[in-house]
């Protein structure tokens, strides 16, 4: 019955996110995760401001096993809203993926947005003491503390982080 519900309200309403989110999301917890995928790629389509769709399709490829697709979909949605969380979850997956420049450059955003927020310190000790950590890791790698780095190139990194994203 939700589905219909959902799906007429489509039929009125191309553009109506709530009915996306909601089909979509019936769609993955029935486990039919293709069709969830469809479902919010077309609403990123129809209706490009919903960008919890982002985030919803991120998951539902992870699940399928695209975990490239669900990393890019799950970045862009993180870096758009700030989304704290979400920001902490894609460091989690490419800690997964065992990918740790790119979990460092999530930190690094992660920490710069708290940072400037300053609304929770125990979240910025957490990504200021990851972040070092992971430079640790990833050495001569990262090109913010690399010895062979450009200034300019570091300082370009430093004004992005800054900004947060």
């Amino acid at each position: 019955m939700a589905v219909e519900r959902y799906t007429e309200a489509l039929a009125l309403d191309p553009t109506c996110g709530p009915a996306y989110l909601g089909l979509a999301g019936l769609r993955a917890r029935r486990g039919d995760l293709r069709e969830a995928e469809r479902v919010y790629s077309v609403a990123i389509e129809h209706a490009p401001d919903l960008s919890a769709a982002l985030a919803g399709r991120a998951r539902v490829r992870r699940a399928l096993g695209a975990l490239d697709e669900a990393d890019e979909d799950l970045d862009r949605y993180a870096t758009e809203e700030e989304d704290l969380g979400a920001l902490r979850e894609l460091a989690g997956w490419y800690a997964a993926e065992d990918r740790t420049s790119a979990e460092l450059a999530s930190w690094r955003l992660l920490y710069a947005i708290a940072l400037r927020r300053g609304l929770d310190l125990a979240l910025v000790r957490e990504a200021r003491a990851t972040v070092r950590a992971l430079q640790i890791l990833v050495g001569p790698a990262d090109p913010v503390v690399s010895p062979f780095t450009r200034d300019s190139v570091r300082r370009g990194i430093a004004a992005i982080a800054r900004r947060g994203g």
